[in-house]
């Protein structure tokens, strides 16, 4: 039997355990962030300049290419969900790119 069978079985057993009143399970609350905020063209090089990286850097670290980069500093497009979680934890010095900080 693989694996999969065996952790279905185990959970369909706590869950049968459970019902029986032949255990107890335990909960934990994990909190989910709100979604980023919409970084704009401005904000986006603000971040970028006060990190004194370089748009080619900066676009290594948020894994996109230059020209991405560069259209999101024009305000030709607009980065996405993930990019702009990326650029919230840069912003919020959780993560300091190109250095040993974390805050």
């Amino acid at each position: 039997m693989g694996k999969f069978y065996k952790d279905l079985k185990a959970g369909l057993d706590e869950a049968l355990a459970y019902r029986r009143g032949k255990i107890k399970l335990h909960a934990e609350i994990i909190e989910v962030p709100e979604p980023p905020i919409e970084y704009r063209a401005k904000d986006i090089q603000k971040i970028r300049k006060r990190g004194q990286y370089s748009q080619s850097f900066f676009a290594k670290v948020l894994n996109v290419s230059l020209r991405t980069l560069q259209s999101w500093e024009s305000g030709r497009r607009n980065p996405n969900h993930t990019a702009l979680r990326l650029l919230e934890i840069i912003e919020k010095g959780i993560y300091c790119p190109g250095s040993d900080k974390k805050h």
